[in-house]
């Protein structure tokens, strides 16, 4: 059985925005995280594409990727994903192929399914609204990173003989299916839809068919990691997180809110349950209790690699969780 010494962490960052601050403060606060994740040993910064929420600045993802690998040396640099329903394929090539040309060996190109917004924003994004072509767009994408292109007499330049990693998101069965036939690695947002989770992993690793990318099955695991020096206040910190998802369940997302002493009166038994089974695939708590949290998500998804997010109000906090975080690792094997 892998230990957390054994598998890879990584970092999911959506650049939150917080109650009194600005997008360009998010993206400062983003590069700096990253810079320290690549000190602390995380193998992968992923940003991920949402629009229209107001506590997420990560909307023009391949530009923030690009920021984020400027300002690091070695760490890999991806999304979490591009959602590949709201671009041409062309497009989406041609910005990887330049970011995997300005920074070679350390671009991922993690797609998923989903618009990535409400229904109003998907249709003022204009690309192929209410249609359901993920496949198709999918290998033409793929295609025009091959030598000679898809065959269709386009080419990604740059782009195209160039080598970026792609990877398959999901939180249900669909992509976890389409991963196992492509021969692709799977990453699952169990981080907010852990529902199916399990599900989605057995059918990937039972149908999966080795590829030129990828001779097993490798999947990655979202967690909701938030670490402090005591139980108390990493449980303080994560109520940002949980009045976050209330707001979502509400429909009336928002800026990323400072933290409270308490959610007592905050949500009603109803919203309680929602958010408590959105985020069951969490850590939270003084480093000894994320140490076991992670090793239960680890031991029960088999995962091989886990991507942690933290969605913590104060820039200070975030980095004290996410150095806490990887340290358990090093506590794993015995090294602290």
């Amino acid at each position: 059985m892998k230990t957390l010494s054994d598998i890879p962490f990584s970092v999911l960052d959506l650049a939150p925005i917080c109650q009194g601050g600005t997008a360009a403060q998010s993206f400062r606060n983003t590069l700096d995280l990253a810079k320290r994740a690549e000190q602390w040993g995380y193998q992968r910064y992923w940003v991920a594409e949402h629009h229209g929420i107001p506590g997420v600045a990560s909307a023009a993802t391949a530009v923030l990727i690009g920021q984020i690998a400027a300002g690091t040396s070695a760490i890999r640099v991806g999304s979490g994903g591009i959602m590949l329903p709201n671009h041409a394929p062309l497009v989406i090539a041609e910005q990887f192929g330049t970011l995997a040309a300005l920074f070679p060996g350390r671009i991922d190109l993690g797609l998923g399914r989903a618009p990535g917004g409400d229904h109003r924003t998907a249709r003022a994004l204009r690309r192929n609204f209410g249609a359901d072509t993920f496949p198709q767009d999918l290998e033409e994408l793929r295609g025009y990173f091959r030598p000679g292109g898809p065959g269709n007499g386009v080419h990604a330049v740059p782009g195209e003989g160039l080598d970026v990693p792609v990877w398959l998101l999901g939180s249900s069965d669909f992509s976890a299916r389409l991963a196992a036939q492509l021969g692709l690695p799977f990453a699952f947002a169990s981080h907010f839809a852990p529902d199916y989770m399990h599900e989605a992993l057995a059918l990937y690793r039972r149908y999966f068919e080795p590829s030129k990318t990828l001779a097993e099955p490798h999947v990655m695991v979202g967690v909701n990691a938030v670490a402090a020096d005591t139980h108390d206040e990493a449980h303080r910190l994560f109520t940002s997180v949980q009045q976050a998802f209330l707001n979502l369940v509400r429909g009336t997302p928002g800026l990323l809110p400072p933290p409270v002493e308490s959610m007592d009166g905050q949500w009603s038994p109803l919203e309680r349950a929602h958010v408590e089974r959105m985020t069951l695939c969490s850590a939270v708590g003084s480093p000894d209790v994320v140490q076991r949290g992670l090793e239960a998500i680890a031991e029960s998804t088999g995962a091989d690699e886990l991507i942690v997010t933290g969605q913590i109000y104060d820039h200070a906090a975030r980095l004290r969780s996410f150095e806490l975080v990887a340290g358990t690792q090093r506590r794993n094997c015995g090294s602290e």
